[in-house]
């Protein structure tokens, strides 16, 4: 096994213990002096999970409580000349999900009894929204220093309930309570910085906190959070490498293979290219490419909303939508468009400035293959191992060539499916052929249908290349002569392999393939 250039911090998030335990630090501290120069007070970040957020946060307590020693090298220590110690108070509501009223506000009671304690308050059962304004005006009377109050992941507690009226509305008037004194408390604050991953308004969460300063989308911060192109073929170019000696790969192929895997997020109009830091941390501490932060945990939230929109997986492929469809509080969705994008499941993939218009779509190979195995419970058999079995026997057959195989395969995993999974109609059917056929990108590369204009499946083999077309309830033949008609085998003639035409009927009675024609 090959020797780590660096220690990773994987699922160390506090600046103090990645700086003082010589863990690999990717400097983001410009970012802090660039906060300075331009005097910003009030500052709001969304970015999806596991991200950077909580890191960054940190990174700030540490600066503004004056930890000088923990800057040496980085950017800030260049700007900053007087290292002023500030009182903190640093708010992380990501242990507050899954919580009832009752749980909520014992868990802000327990967030604010340590700052209490340290300025010489008591509680006195007072509601928590006075706790803080009383602690914020004391640690200013105390010190003669205005105060810092971050609050990270502020949408923690409401976003499980987004969905649940009642439970919404009663969390949130405690959050809005909490949150309310930040704007009367401005003489004594010196610096505000709140996180997220979602936009809720700032009507509903923050109250008066008209001034807050969203900075998510804006370009000069799109690298603020995450590891940029620019990031990891420089400062981090070493660790790469070492990942493509214990992967027996070289520096290009490696990188090549990190950037499907965890590149290709945008969060402006002119962002940089962004990997996820997550999984980027965890590839080079594991020494493999893997499917990391989609494993790590899926929200329950974001399955519930796929399912209460009826989300079609084709369809975030690639779609242009104004930046009202998806930069909007999830209280105001209509759609899960809002909530795909900011918790990263979607993201940017090019604008136009002419229309204002953004094509948004899935980043990368994990955050895909991750979305097709949530969506499988939906569409495709409850039962993992019965999905797994369909898949290994249908790429075995078409490796060997033998598609009737396959196709007898599909046909009777399809017979499978519980009835209660169905629907019917063609959109159901389609969109089970593009789970299927987007499943097979772990083992076969195809491309699926997300434009009028395409064949509904194209699989590349060394030296075939198979054109699929599906009719419901129509026959093979009339499939086959859409492949003809549209010419949908015309940019692949160029390619040098055979081309095979193939048309499957489904039959919405059977719920299965009744019939299919191969063309070659």
């Amino acid at each position: 096994m090959s020797e780590m250039v660096n220690c990773y911090p994987v699922g160390i998030q506090t600046f103090r213990n990645i700086r003082e335990g010589e863990y690999l630090y990717v400097d983001k501290t410009g970012y802090i002096a660039d906060f300075r120069r331009k005097k910003m007070k009030y500052v709001f970040l969304n970015r999806p999970r596991r991200f950077g957020k909580s890191l960054f946060a940190s990174t700030l307590h540490s600066y503004f409580a004056g930890d000088k020693e923990l800057f040496n090298g980085l950017a800030i220590a260049e700007y900053e000349k007087e290292w002023a110690s500030h009182p903190v108070f640093h708010f992380d509501m990501s242990g507050a999900k899954h919580f009832d009223a009752e749980s909520l506000v014992k868990y802000l009671d327990w967030l604010l009894k340590p700052y209490e304690q340290e300025y010489g308050l008591s509680a006195d059962g007072g509601e928590p929204n006075t706790r803080m304004a009383d602690l914020v005006r004391k640690a200013y009377a105390q010190t003669n220093r205005k105060a810092v109050v971050i609050i990270d992941e502020y949408d923690a507690p409401l976003l499980d309930v987004v969905h649940e009226k009642e439970n919404l509305v009663t969390l949130r008037k405690i959050m809005q309570n909490f949150y309310s004194p930040l704007k009367m408390l401005d003489p004594y604050l010196e610096f505000v910085f709140i996180t997220g991953i979602t936009k809720f308004s700032q009507l509903s969460i923050f109250s008066e906190l008209n001034n807050l300063d969203n900075i998510s989308m804006l370009n000069q911060y799109s690298a603020i959070c995450g590891i940029s192109m620019t990031e990891l073929t420089t400062v981090m170019k070493p660790d790469v490498e070492g990942l493509a000696k214990a992967l027996h790969l070289t520096y290009e192929k490696t990188l090549e293979a990190l950037r499907q895997y965890y590149d290709g997020y945008h969060f402006s109009e002119k962002s940089e290219d962004i990997f996820n830091p997550f999984s980027v941390i965890k590839s080079l501490n594991g020494q493999d490419i893997s499917s990391y932060w989609f494993g790590s945990g899926t929200p329950t939230f974001l399955l519930k909303q796929l399912d209460r929109f009826n989300v079609n997986l084709s369809s975030l492929e690639e779609q242009d939508v104004t930046l009202d469809s998806f930069d909007r509080s999830p209280e105001e969705m209509t759609d899960a468009l809002p909530l795909l994008y900011q918790s990263g499941y979607l993201t940017i993939k090019k604008y136009d400035p002419i229309f204002k218009e953004y094509t948004l779509g899935i980043p990368n190979k994990e955050v895909r293959d991750g979305l097709l195995f949530s969506m499988v419970p939906h569409y495709l058999n409850p039962r993992r191992t019965d999905n797994d079995a369909f898949l290994l026997g249908f790429c075995k057959a078409v490796f060997r060539g033998d598609i009737d195989k396959a196709l007898e395969c599909m046909r009777i995993y399809m017979a499978t499916i519980p009835y209660d999974l169905e629907n019917h109609t063609e959109k159901h059917f389609q969109t089970i052929f593009y789970l299927m056929f987007s499943f097979l990108n772990i083992y076969i590369k195809t491309e699926v249908k997300s434009a009028v204009g395409r064949a509904d499946a194209v699989m590349y083999m060394p030296d075939t290349v198979y054109v699929f077309e599906l009719k419901v309830d129509k026959s093979a033949d009339e499939a086959l002569r859409q492949i003809d008609e549209r010419g949908y085998m015309i940019p692949y003639q160029s390619s040098g392999r055979h081309l095979v035409k193939i048309g499957i009927s489904f039959d919405s009675k059977t719920r299965t393939i009744s019939d299919w024609k191969i063309c070659k």
